[in-house]
């Protein structure tokens, strides 16, 4: 059999593409003898018909690149692309504020400075979105004062 067609019949049994397998070229005669699949298997088990390993990028350099950036390098404003909306999701912003606001109110619990009637109704203020930050809660107090 014509050696392109044991190729096409290797290509089916190892599952892979016609630059993939390799034939070697020292057993040129005997692959050429094989009339039938189960021929072309016995030469694959012989080891006369391999399936090549597919190399692709490597990815080193990457891993380089992400160690730097990972210790903070290469964060600059020239390697910037789009604002900080879309550098920062929208909803850790929120959690970090939330939590924060949440926490400066404890303080504030802690140090007598708010009531429990108080305590409850700027905790919903903050969940609703009412104050921008920690600031505004100070504000907030003296006016109510």
């Amino acid at each position: 059999m014509k050696l392109d067609k044991v190729k096409r019949l290797a290509m089916q049994i190892l599952k892979t593409g016609q630059k993939n397998v390799w034939m070697d070229p020292e057993k040129r005669e005997d692959i050429q003898g094989c009339m039938t699949k189960e021929d072309v298997r016995q030469q694959i088990a012989q080891g006369s018909i391999k399936k090549m390993t597919r190399i692709g990028q490597s990815k080193g350099r990457t891993r380089k690149l992400k160690a730097k950036r990972k210790r903070g390098r290469k964060r600059g404003f020239g390697k910037r692309r789009g604002t900080r909306k879309t550098r920062v999701q929208k909803k850790k912003t929120w959690i970090n504020s939330v939590r924060a606001q949440r926490k400066h109110l404890k303080e504030l619990q802690k140090n007598k400075k708010v009531t429990k009637k108080q305590y409850s109704e700027i905790y919903r203020l903050i969940k609703g979105g009412y104050f921008k930050g920690k600031r505004y809660i100070e504000l907030y107090l003296k006016e109510q004062k």
